[in-house]
């Protein structure tokens, strides 16, 4: 399971010129899910969201979490993370988790971090999105379980 963290100003995803989802100040998750991953990677990777030390405190280091700034996330399923680019120049999806259990360990991510009292707001499974984020920092993290 692969995770890109970015830290955003605001951030939001339309479907069809619909907006879907929409945070203020946050993380943005786009989540790779591949072949057998499972809901232990996918604890592992909500662990790692929410107290990564990625937030600025009043010496801009980063030295606060998602938690302590009380911040929203926004999730978005990104098979393409999952992408084999080595050989040839044609990305390779085969690592890819076939899109049922995908959505299933997808679903599970977005409900386990509101379960923990965030705001959280995600894109739709398997959809073509939209995707908007004013990158703070700009902050972007890769996160692999």
């Amino acid at each position: 399971m692969i995770s890109v963290l970015q830290r955003c100003h605001n951030a939001k995803v339309t479907i069809d010129n619909q907006i879907i989802g929409k945070i203020g100040k946050g993380l943005v998750s786009f989540l790779g899910i591949q072949k057998n991953d499972d809901k232990k990677k996918a604890d592992i990777l909500i662990e790692k969201t929410l107290n990564l030390r990625i937030f600025n405190d009043s010496n801009q280091k980063m030295n606060l979490c998602i938690k302590d700034v009380n911040a929203s996330i926004l999730g978005v399923s990104q098979f393409t993370l999952c992408a084999d680019t080595k050989k040839g120049r044609r990305p390779s999806f085969l690592n890819a988790a076939n899109p049922e259990d995908a959505n299933i360990l997808y679903q599970y991510f977005i409900n386990c971090l509101k379960n923990h009292g965030f705001q959280v707001e995600s894109g739709t499974f398997g959809a073509t999105m939209d995707v908007q984020l004013i990158n703070n920092g700009p902050a972007t993290f890769i996160l692999n379980s």
